[in-house]
């Protein structure tokens, strides 16, 4: 592979290429990074698409990334990587393979994936979730995040106004954004694969509480549910728990059609200017 991406979309920034069984080669893209650091959701698609390629060349007949958990043992640098991947099982209705990315022969990245095959359409038995209220598009802070967050270069965020008022130094007591999210990569509208990528692309809902400086993700899990329908999704990240340097967050994101389409959980770790 070259040591350089070929284009900010993502397919082409996740892709894989294989080396030899169970293993494939991936060049880390600099539009997909925070702060200089490849995006936690972005590498969830890198994983994902070496999960699938593996477990296809094993006769799984899963399309679609149903549920990943991955640790960021450590941080990864942009350019060639390895990703290492080892089938678990592959069953009629599920598949599990264990990827692990590595660069300089040190894992930084390591996921469980859970592979499956989704729908647009659900027969919901039971739900305890509804999209949120949003303000409208045209209401709306549009976020270019600042010269560090290259991710903007591929994400166009809409946040509500109700939940950036850090933005102008006034604090909340609410943990909570809230924001209108479309693919802005030049190919795609979201897809259940790219949903990966939605799950870590909002801002730390503890800005509103007045953290500063990097938020860095020690695990994320992502549990994809249907296929999303219509260009922008509606999302919603609140902090659960705030202690002794770390936040537990979730974010659960809706499609235009008002459907839940993907949820996720992560622990990561978290300064306040309190903290010294």
């Amino acid at each position: 592979m070259t040591s350089e991406p070929s284009s900010r979309a993502l397919r082409d920034a996740a892709a894989v290429e294989p080396l030899s069984p169970g293993l494939y080669g991936v060049v880390l893209s600099e539009f997909y990074t925070v702060m200089g650091h490849p995006n936690g959701g972005y590498l969830q698609c890198v994983l994902g698409n070496a999960a699938l390629a593996a477990a296809s060349a094993e006769g799984a007949q899963h399309l679609h990334v149903t549920a990943i958990t991955t640790n960021y043992i450590g941080s990864p640098s942009c350019g060639p990587a390895e990703v290492r991947t080892t089938v678990r099982k592959v069953g009629r209705g599920v598949s599990f393979v264990h990827v692990e990315l590595a660069q300089d022969g040190q894992v930084t990245t390591e996921s469980l994936v859970t592979l499956g095959n989704l729908h647009e359409e659900s027969d919901v038995r039971y739900t305890d979730t509804q999209a949120p209220i949003i303000a409208a598009l045209e209401d709306c802070r549009q976020s270019t995040g600042g010269d560090e967050i290259n991710i903007m270069r591929v994400v166009d965020q809409r946040l509500d106004p109700a939940c950036t008022t850090w933005v102008d130094g006034v604090l909340s007591e609410r943990g909570e954004v809230m924001a209108w999210l479309r693919l802005n990569d030049g190919e795609e509208n979201w897809g259940p694969w790219s949903l990966l990528f939605a799950s870590d692309a909002m801002p730390p809902a503890t800005f509103p509480l007045g953290s500063s400086g990097w938020v860095p993700t020690l695990q994320l899990s992502t549990y994809v549910r249907r296929v999303p329908r219509g260009e922008w999704l509606r999302v919603r990240q609140w902090c659960v728990t705030i202690a002794d340097n770390l936040v537990d967050e979730r974010c659960e994101l809706f499609d235009e059609a008002g459907e839940l389409v993907a949820s996720a959980s992560q622990l990561a770790m978290v300064r306040f200017p309190t903290n010294g």
